[in-house]
């Protein structure tokens, strides 16, 4: 598969970096097709990997995730292209983290959410809403938390969710351990979990952490 990979902070590396060693083609997108960091990345990972605009990657990408700030996301996929994004899946993994006088904060919250936003601003896009509960390197590696805990996957499109819970599974979720929350609407919920997750990480010094749903029966 191409991946386009909007976004060259820790989380769009991770995932680059791991697609391309799971053997797809990845471009990384940034502003300026200049940029010092995906470029450095893109000589590191070397063969399948290259570097290049928003709009680049996302014209490249069978599938877009999109890995900047949720406070950016909109503008970074307008510079990406409706038409580089129309009728491809596209993976929305950031949250809605804002700061007010230093402290945390979401925006939007409650009544929207990022994932909305996007589906709104992209209508053909088919966008799916996960990973954005737990640290970067637990998303491609699950394995550094023992046992059965859960990711989520939000969603219009059943078809687009699918294709998502295989990535998934190539990152080492288990197809049983993806929960599937419904639609878009339901990312409020995964991208209100935030405080929660920051409040943990915290108490406890460590991102490598993430929940178990349980059920009877």
């Amino acid at each position: 598969m191409r991946y386009g990979v909007l976004g060259t902070g820790e989380v769009g590396r991770t995932l680059a970096g791991r697609l391309v060693e799971l053997g797809h083609e990845v471009t990384l997108g940034s502003r300026t097709r200049d940029n010092p960091v995906a470029a450095e990345w893109a000589t590191a990972a070397a063969g399948r990997a290259r570097a290049g605009t928003f709009a680049d990657a996302a014209e490249a990408g069978e599938v877009v995730i999109n890995a900047v700030s949720g406070r950016v996301a909109l503008d970074a996929l307008r510079a990406a292209g409706a038409e580089h994004i129309d009728g491809k899946v596209l993976v929305d993994v950031c949250n809605p983290l804002a700061f007010e006088d230093g402290q945390p904060r979401l925006d939007p919250v409650e009544s929207d959410s990022v994932g909305e936003q996007i589906q709104r601003a992209f209508p053909h896009a088919r966008v799916v809403k996960t990973l954005n509960t737990v640290n970067c390197q637990v998303m491609v590696e699950p394995g550094r938390v023992p046992g059965a805990h859960n990711i989520f996957v939000s969603g219009d499109d059943a078809g687009a969710k699918a294709e998502v819970t295989a990535l998934l599974g190539e990152f080492g979720w288990p197809a049983e351990r993806v929960l599937d929350l419904g639609g878009i609407r339901s990312a409020r919920a995964v991208e209100m979990y935030l405080p929660l997750w920051l409040t943990m990480f915290r108490n406890t010094g460590s991102a490598d952490f993430n929940i178990e749903v349980r059920r009877t029966g």
